[in-house]
């Protein structure tokens, strides 16, 4: 594991000491100082305790997690998260652990775990105010969905491993568990129509191909069948035909069924009783839960209209900034003409698929370059550039991150989306490896993942506010590596900025203020240069996942704000290489807890 987190380690290990040394404070002639290290010690060591087994019991309730997170040991279950008896179990889970942690001292842990304390109790506080609302009567979307997690599991190049016959057989009863799932989906979903907590209509139209796209003759020929096509040398022959055997039988004779039935039922009974608003305030409640799912992703209490006036206002400063690299280049025209040139003239693109991947990998040698010089903790991971699935890449984002192996095994993964080429111009290679590679979601994820000293869960878990705060910033950061002297490449950091602006006032738009799924498209489109492919996907994706992409630009701007306070308080003391390992060797925060971090950060340097 990484050695750079000095500090977090020094945490466990007072919490050992103080079990170790828990019979010497019976000495009377004891220092009174090492009575009160002890104490602190021991109060670590019980939350350390608490939290541990916490991690236990949450990947043993969901098993998929598990997988991801590298434990093998549940690799055979699904997890039905739909059933009442899950949903008994997750509510007794929070229950239980938010009482036992309120129940603990806060003051007499150590600095460090007084973080992960307050996240803790965040996290579980947050989730039971999360089951006050129906999600379970919408289980799936086009753009989040189980169905996609499975078959990416399936390939074989993600958690999932496939090296031995147990490997295999868990796998077959895991997709019994997915397909029990599916069942339990429908009935789900008719509750939904009873209570009229449904998905707007367009969104159901676009789920309906992507789960005919699964419906295959031979179970040859189907993406689950993916492990059968990599069996390891390494089994015998006899192995490999009652492998291939089994998979053959259960992929034709329960799955395809199991999808037939669900596409049947979504393109008949579901879709004729979705609904015709397109955003949450059309749901009973619906501007409550969606109140609360801006805080979830942003974790703030920011009202959402606040969070829209944010957005107009950094709509227009990004539009004007956007214009002086319009007079820059010479572009004789307007600034919607200027978006024009950029979307469809043939030399702002890559001619082939091939050709993009690879101007991602160039991007990547100039980017690592010049990260020395701006981080002195990088992750031990490496990553990889890959082009989206084919069975995803209609609907899938333009690009996106998956993390490394836990164990070491496999590098993350940067997904770019070579669907339309037209939606992947060249000005937009530099601000989007930035984003989802490196320094963005691959440092901030990978590094958390490979720390020491943290209970489990602050490794795996994950606020979107930070973590698309810090790959925004690392945008942002582009400019001080000076990464965008092009001022094409300066103008995709622009639009990517724009894209997080505008979720501000599209996505509160669309779910506080009655706005229209073609509103808010025109909206977009009037004031960026992304093609209308992206800008559709892009709106079905905020009526999809309400709030979260309001996290993005939220968690920069947070961010920003915590760098100027250090700067104008530090001076000359102020080590850039230092205010980032502090945002990246904590995990993943919410951002009253990192803004908490930083304060005492500030003090400290302030003091030395």
């Amino acid at each position: 594991m990484k050695t750079h987190y000095i500090a977090a380690s020094l945490a466990l290990m007072l919490g050992l000491q103080g079990c170790d040394n828990s019979s010497r404070t019976e000495n009377h002639t004891a220092n009174p100082a090492t009575k009160t290290v002890s104490a602190e010690q021991s109060a670590d060591q019980t939350y350390l305790n608490l939290v541990d087994q916490y991690f236990k019991d949450v990947t043993k309730l969901n098993p998929m997690y598990a997988t991801f997170v590298g434990i093998d040991e549940h690799n055979d279950r699904f997890g039905n998260g739909l059933t009442e008896a899950y949903l008994k179990a997750r509510h007794e889970l929070n229950t239980k652990y938010l009482d036992a942690v309120k129940a603990l001292d806060r003051d007499k842990l150590s600095d460090s775990l007084q973080l992960s304390f307050d996240m803790f109790a965040y996290d579980k506080n947050m989730a039971l105010i999360g089951e006050k609302f129906p999600e379970r009567f919408i289980p799936i979307n086009q753009f989040y969905s189980p169905v996609i997690t499975m078959i990416q599991l399936a390939s074989g190049e993600s958690a999932q491993p496939f090296k031995t016959v147990a490997d295999y057989n868990n796998w077959l009863s895991r997709m019994d568990g997915f397909i029990a799932w599916l069942g339990d989906v429908k009935l789900r979903m008719n509750q939904g129509i009873e209570s009229k907590v449904v998905l707007p209509r367009v969104l159901v139209e676009r789920m309906i191909p992507q789960f005919k796209s699964q419906l295959v003759q031979n179970a040859e020929d189907s993406l689950f069948y993916t492990p059968i096509r990599k069996l390891p040398d390494t089994l015998s022959d006899k192995d490999k035909q009652e492998i291939t055997l089994a998979y053959q039988t259960q992929i034709q004779s329960k799955l395809m069924p199991a999808l037939q039935d669900f596409t049947e039922y979504l393109e008949g009974t579901y879709l004729e009783n979705a609904r015709g608003s397109d955003g949450w305030s059309g749901l009973p409640n619906g501007k409550a839960w969606y109140q609360h799912l801006a805080n979830h992703h942003t974790t703030t209490k920011m009202p959402v209209d606040e969070i829209h006036q944010v957005g107009l206002v950094e709509v227009k400063r990004i539009l004007s900034e956007m214009d002086r690299v319009r007079e820059q280049v010479g572009f004789v025209g307007t600034l919607p003409q200027f978006f024009e040139a950029l979307s469809s003239e043939e030399q702002y693109f890559f001619e082939s698929k091939e050709a993009l991947i690879q101007g991602y990998m160039e991007a990547k040698q100039r980017i690592n370059a010049v990260l020395p010089d701006y981080f002195n903790v990088m992750p031990k991971a490496d990553y990889v550039v890959k082009p989206v699935e084919s069975f995803r890449e209609k609907s899938a984002a333009g690009a996106s991150y998956e993390s490394p192996a836990v164990d070491g095994s496999r590098p993350g993964i940067f997904y770019i989306n070579t669907y339309n080429l037209k939606a992947q111009p060249k000005w937009g290679v530099t601000t989007l490896s930035l984003h989802e590679a490196a320094p963005g979601h691959h440092f901030q994820i990978a590094i958390k993942q490979e720390l020491q000293g943290v209970p489990e869960f602050q490794r795996f878990s994950g606020y979107n506010a930070f973590e698309e705060g810090w790959a925004l910033y690392a945008e942002y950061l582009g400019i001080e590596m000076g990464l965008f002297k092009d001022p094409y490449q300066y103008f995709g950091k622009l639009s990517d900025e724009m894209l997080r602006a505008m979720r501000l006032v599209v996505d509160t738009g669309l779910h506080a203020k009655g706005w229209s799924r073609e509103q808010a498209i025109q909206y977009m489109m009037d004031n960026s240069p992304l093609a209308d492919s992206d800008i559709v996907a892009e709106v079905e994706r905020y009526m999809a996942i309400p709030g979260q992409a309001l996290s993005y630009k939220v968690g920069q701007l947070k961010i920003l704000e915590l760098r100027e306070r250090a700067e104008n308080k530090l001076g000359d003391n102020f080590d850039l290489k230092d205010f980032h390992a502090q945002l990246l060797t904590s995990g993943s925060l919410p951002m009253a807890v990192m803004e908490q971090k930083i304060d005492r950060w500030i003090a400290q340097q302030s003091k030395s």
